[in-house]
């Protein structure tokens, strides 16, 4: 699939310019060591779009505290984790979010056709973290849910640095984390049920597009 071409429905500034290659190289990564992390994985163009859409989102009080837990045992616990979210979906994105969701799809068909991971649909929010906010250490899959597969991060932040903090701290398989910074435009993907991470405290505030690419229940 030309992933140049993909959201070509979405306007001009919000056209995502990955390539193949971009692509590749995530489900490389994946294959060979569970977790992918590409700077410049998505277009300034598109990150700024996105960013400026989130922020109007938020201004509109779309937004609400997360949680942590699922069903009956959700609970906000600010001292765990202290992001705003907005869930999104295909039928309500604007154009940016749209060429995103384009770029996702393209992403899952690459994943299944190599690695056949059975990933079956994609659940994303955006995530506000305001200054010396986190999120604590935790795994995306849940103990009795297996339906997480494959986590995505694409962040959106503008002109960060390792000073800034924020960064995501990722527990490897030889014990030693790896931190990533949130600059706008890099990309994180991993097997959800292998990494252990958490979101350190920013100085600023800190925006990114998370979610997870499912198996069917």
């Amino acid at each position: 699939m030309p992933i140049d071409r993909i959201a070509s429905h979405a306007d001009a500034a919000a056209t995502p310019r990955a390539t193949v290659a971009t692509v590749a190289s995530i489900v490389e990564a994946i294959a060979d060591e569970g977790l992918a992390v590409v700077p410049h994985a998505i277009p300034q163009t598109l990150v700024r779009a996105l960013r400026d859409a989130g922020r109007q989102r938020d201004a509109a009080g779309e937004f609400h505290v997360a949680a942590v837990g699922r069903g009956a045992a959700r609970t906000e616990r600010s001292e765990l984790r202290g992001d705003r979210i907005r869930w999104l979906e295909p039928w309500d994105a604007r154009p940016a979010e749209t060429a995103l969701f384009a770029f996702v799809e393209a992403l899952r068909v690459a994943v299944n056709e190599a690695l056949y991971l059975g990933l079956f649909d994609f659940e994303g929010h955006y995530a506000f973290y305001p200054p010396g906010t986190r999120y604590a250490r935790h795994l995306d899959r849940f103990r009795d849910d297996d339906a997480r597969v494959l986590t995505l991060i694409v962040y959106l932040n503008d002109e960060w640095t390792d000073a800034h903090g924020g960064a995501l701290r990722v527990e490897c398989g030889n014990g030693a984390p790896r931190d990533v910074c949130p600059e706008g435009g890099t990309l994180v993907a991993f097997l959800s049920d292998r990494f252990p991470h958490e979101v350190l405290p920013a100085a600023r505030e800190r925006l990114a597009f998370s979610g997870w690419f499912r198996r069917r229940a």
